[in-house]
């Protein structure tokens, strides 16, 4: 059998390589004159909102093209609604891109419910905006003041829906730390419970990203205001542990139920997801995927970070969808008991 000249293989895959690439006169072919529609999963004045509104002020830039970017909130169910429109619904051609709680991503994993609505698998992973490091906080007024305090008195935390990090975690606390939180749920979202606190129907909530405390209540810590109880992440938060917050880690003592939180909050890695749905062609996730890359790290972007008080830790859409695949692969008796953990 004759054997392929080194040569030839070479100017093949070459050859191949330049057909498979999109170049950019493609992508601005695609994008000029087109609007993209970046569907927020949360509620205007969050978090989530915040980082988005920044980042759609900045990622026309970065495409060829220069679309037009707004942003549509579609709040609900934890991020769900907004999730299965961008799976089921929205066109599946690069014009309508998505950010979603990290819950909604984790969900069919930990949640049976949650199975049927989307298969995280087939998303397509475009950013994370943060590593994101999350805390339990009470207002000022409350006598909960710290964790301890917590292990000893009721404290009453807000919450919102199903899939929500400050449902799912304020859960996971009391069975696995033994904290004495009564959790009420049904707030639209972390603006509606920060309102609650001051008007003192609750003592506080857990799982609210640190970078939007900053963002959302730079007053409270300011004025000292706000009392931070634990720092939930798989490392430490520098900034927390200069400020004397305990990890979470010292008050989980059970080695199974170590594993089944390091399995619930593994979704902080992607703290602010931006997806596209399963479908959208290999060229413009490339574009999109390079253009989020771009925008993270630029001056501007950044300094516009900084004046919203917002973190920025990015990770690639590639690290994301790899991360995504090692959290289902977890085996079952830890799965189990992560369920068991953040169920009401």
């Amino acid at each position: 059998m004759a054997t392929a000249r080194p040569w030839l293989c070479c100017s093949l895959v070459t050859a191949a390589a330049a057909i498979c690439e999109p170049s950019p006169a493609m992508a601005a072919d695609f994008y000029a004159n087109k609007t993209i529609e970046l569907v927020v999963g949360s509620a205007v004045g969050g978090g989530y909102d915040i980082y988005s509104r920044a980042i759609a002020r900045h990622l026309p830039r970065f495409i060829a093209g220069q679309p037009t970017i707004v942003v549509k909130n579609q709040p609900g169910a934890g991020s769900s609604r907004a999730a299965s429109y961008i799976y089921s619904v929205a066109p599946k051609d690069g014009t309508v891109i998505g950010m979603v709680f990290p819950g909604v991503i984790i969900a069919p994993l930990l949640e049976e419910r949650a199975q049927t609505l989307l298969d995280p698998a087939k998303l397509q992973f475009l950013a994370s905006a943060d590593n994101a490091t999350r805390v339990c906080a009470t207002y000022e007024r409350s006598s909960i003041k710290t964790f301890a305090d917590a292990l000893k008195r009721k404290a009453i935390m807000g919450a919102s829906a199903v899939g929500a990090s400050t449902r799912d975690y304020a859960n996971m606390h009391r069975r696995s730390s033994g904290a004495l939180f009564e959790v009420v749920s049904g707030y639209k979202g972390t603006a509606d419970i920060l309102l609650a606190m001051e008007r003192g129907e609750v003592d506080g909530l857990c799982g609210w990203d640190w970078s939007s405390l900053k963002s959302q209540r730079p007053d409270w810590l300011r004025d000292r205001k706000v009392n931070i109880l634990v720092q939930v992440n798989l490392e430490a938060e520098d900034e927390l542990t200069r400020l004397g917050v305990p990890p979470v880690w010292q008050f989980v003592k059970d080695e199974t139920d170590r594993r089944a939180v390091e399995l619930i909050i593994g979704q902080q890695v992607f703290g602010r997801p931006y997806i596209a749905p399963p479908g959208v062609p290999a060229e413009q996730i490339a574009t999109l995927r390079a253009a989020f890359s771009a925008t993270l790290k630029d001056k501007d972007f950044l300094a516009d970070a900084e004046k919203l008080r917002i973190d920025v830790s990015p990770s690639s859409g590639q690290k994301i969808q790899e991360t995504v695949e090692k959290l289902y692969a977890t085996p079952k008796p830890i799965v189990d008991r992560a369920r068991e953990l953040i169920k009401p």
